[in-house]
C-alpha cells in the first residue's frame, strides 16, 4: 500500500512538509508506504478548459508537475494533499495543480482517483484554515475519493517549521489522520481480496439547469 503527500506550498520543507512528514511517519509505522512530492515553486498553469485531456488522457500542458503527478497517481493507495494558507484559501499553485489532475485524472483509464481514500492538510499562521480545509475536500467529494478525517480538523498552526513542532494538537492530529487512513486501506484491501466487489457504476449524466 502506498499513499503520495502532495506538498502544494511554495517552501519544499516548510510549514506544510512539516506536517506532512509527521504524517508521512505514522503511515511508514502502520506498514504503510508515504511517499513525498513537492509541487515546486515554479508558475503553474490553470486550467484552460481545453478539453484536450479527453483524449491525450493527461493535461495538454507539459511544463510543470501535474502530469509527472498523475503518472504516479495510478499506482498509489491514498492520497494527501498539503497546502498553505494564502487570503483565507488554499495557495493559488495547489489549486492550479488540483484542477488539472483531478480534470485529467477522471479521463484516464487507470482511474487513478476513484475511491481512493484522500486528506486534506492546511498549515496556517493563524487563520483561514477552516476555509481551506473546506476547499480542498471539494475535490475529493465529486472524484468519489473517501475523505479521511482526524480527531480535530487537519491542520497545524505555526510561521516557521519550528513553531508547527511545538504545536502538541496538530502533530497529533497528524498521527490520528495517518493512522486513520491505514486503517482504511487496510480494511479496503481486506474487502475486496475476500470477494467484496467495488460498486456497480453507471454511465454519468450530465445536465445544466437550462436542459
Amino acid at each position: 500500500m502506498k499513499v503520495i503527500l502532495v506538498n502544494g506550498s511554495p517552501h519544499e520543507k516548510g510549514c506544510t512538509y512539516t506536517a506532512l512528514d509527521e504524517v508521512a511517519k505514522t503511515l511508514r509505522e502502520e506498514g504503510v508506504e508515504a511517499v513525498h512530492f513537492w509541487i515546486g515553486n515554479q508558475a503553474v498553469r490553470g486550467c484552460i478548459g481545453c478539453c484536450r485531456c479527453d483524449d491525450l488522457h493527461r493535461c495538454v500542458f507539459d511544463d510543470d508537475k501535474v502530469n509527472e503527478f498523475l503518472k504516479l497517481a495510478g499506482d498509489c493507495d491514498g492520497f494527501v494533499f498539503g497546502s498553505p494558507v494564502h487570503w483565507a484559501a488554499a495557495g493559488g499553485a495547489i489549486t492550479s495543480f488540483m484542477d488539472r489532475a483531478f480534470y485529467a485524472g477522471q479521463r484516464r483509464e487507470d482511474m487513478p482517483f476513484y475511491l481512493k481514500p484522500a486528506a486534506a492538510v492546511v498549515s496556517a499562521r493563524r487563520a483561514g484554515t477552516t476555509a481551506t480545509y473546506d476547499q480542498l475536500n471539494k475535490y475529493f467529494g465529486l472524484m468519489q475519493m473517501p475523505i479521511i478525517s482526524s480527531q480535530y480538523w487537519n491542520m497545524v498552526h505555526g510561521h516557521c517549521p519550528d513553531d508547527v513542532r511545538q504545536d502538541a494538537e496538530g502533530l497529533q492530529t497528524m498521527r490520528t489522520l495517518a493512522r486513520n487512513m491505514a486503517f482504511f486501506l487496510k480494511c479496503k484491501e481486506t474487502a475486496l481480496q475476500n470477494g467484496v466487489s467495488l460498486p456497480k457504476r453507471e454511465e454519468q449524466i450530465y445536465t445544466n439547469f437550462i436542459r
